[in-house]
């Protein structure tokens, strides 16, 4: 049966702000991911910018002894090389969590805030959360 106008509005709000928390946990997940994966790529291009007498030229010792503008330029172009595969592994690190801990079902529909009745999943039938049914069959992606 259908709520009233004030229980919708309320469970509109409790769902939406599920969703909204579910979505930020994901994005971090998805930052952490990518900082890690990509730390390589990123200290590689960091210290061929910072050695290069056309854009920081720094003072540091390393940059004097070790690096000169050819091996600064050879920094970045190899950081910019190794990001792309980088990326992808990034990308299948968190696709494959996200899928092992079903993330992508834990948002609610808004219809559960419609009407009475709507079964809310509990963990242990299917993961970390599930959709509404309960499906332990239901895949977020093939």
């Amino acid at each position: 049966e259908p709520r009233s106008p004030w229980c919708c509005l309320a469970w509109t709000l409790v769902i939406g702000t599920m969703n909204s928390l579910f979505f930020l946990l994901n994005l971090l997940l998805m930052f952490v991911i990518f900082t890690i994966v990509l730390l390589p790529t990123i200290v590689v291009v960091y210290f061929g910018f910072q050695c290069h007498s056309q854009v920081l030229h720094s003072s540091a010792h390393y940059c004097k002894s070790i690096l000169d503008d050819n091996s600064s330029s050879a920094l970045i172009i190899l950081g910019f090389v190794i990001m792309s595969p980088l990326i992808v592994v990034a990308m299948a690190i968190y696709c494959s969590l996200a899928r092992r801990l079903r993330l992508l079902m834990c948002f609610q529909p808004y219809s559960l805030a419609l009407y009475k009745g709507g079964r809310w999943c509990s963990p242990g039938e299917g993961g970390l959360c599930c959709a509404r049914g309960c499906n332990t069959q239901l895949k977020a992606w093939v």
